[in-house]
């Protein structure tokens, strides 16, 4: 089976790390190996370094929407659409969205395509809470874009 990296070269990584606690480990892959705001098919894969409960991961995503200023009816639906396809997190789980050349989303949970948002707001969206110059976390950002190594 093709691994949903295919074709994509890895641009940045980072690791998130909040207070004292390792989070995650995140990569960010196009085509060229280069971030443009544009530039698809697109994948984040992340490599979990502790438990998350889904429900937690909901919540996450919502409060950095919030943040971004995405509060319309549409993330509201997406939420709901995420609450089917995110597990329960085990710590070395690993979780990858593809946004592919359509823009359709594509989640992968340890290598197994768990869920499809056909959205094509949705992907620019959802990664926006990494990439988005206002992101929450800018050294994970600037990591993740290639700004610094």
């Amino acid at each position: 089976m093709a691994s949903p990296l295919d074709g994509l070269k890895k641009v940045g990584e980072a690791k998130l790390t909040v207070y004292f606690w390792d989070v995650y480990q995140s990569s960010l892959y196009s085509p060229t190996g280069d971030y443009k705001d544009d530039l698809l098919p697109m994948a984040l894969n992340i490599d979990y370094l502790r438990d998350i409960d889904a429900e937690d991961l909901l919540e996450s995503t919502k409060d950095e929407w919030q943040k971004l200023g995405i509060n319309s009816s549409e993330s509201a639906e997406w939420l709901l659409k995420l609450a089917d396809i995110f597990p329960d997190i085990k710590k070395g789980d690993t979780l990858l969205l593809l946004v592919n050349d359509a823009q359709q989303s594509t989640f992968f949970y340890n290598n197994n395509p768990v869920g499809v948002i056909k959205d094509v707001d949705f992907g620019h969206s959802f990664l926006r809470i990494w990439v988005d110059k206002n992101a929450s976390y800018p050294k994970v950002r600037n990591k993740l874009i290639g700004l610094t190594p």
